[in-house]
């Protein structure tokens, strides 16, 4: 992996997060994924560790937990 992947649920704190990490990494690095919208990819975030969104997936496959905008348990409805 190459790449970080952002997980969020679309809510302010998340498009908030959102921004910022692109800011900081640029857009080329970062792969955001909307869990509300691409919900087949919940799996592979809990999978990966992501207990809350937004969360940040580092190329080393460490979890960064962000300011809390919901728990997995949200996102799955």
């Amino acid at each position: 992996m190459s790449k970080s992947i952002f997980y969020h649920a679309g809510c302010p704190v998340c498009i908030s997060a959102e921004h910022e990490i692109i800011s900081l990494l640029g857009a080329e690095n970062v792969e955001v994924v909307h869990l509300g919208e691409s919900s087949n990819r919940i799996e592979e975030a809990e999978g990966a560790g992501v207990e809350s969104v937004p969360a940040l997936l580092t190329p080393s496959k460490n979890v960064l937990h962000l300011n809390f905008g919901a728990s997995m348990a949200d996102v799955k409805g």
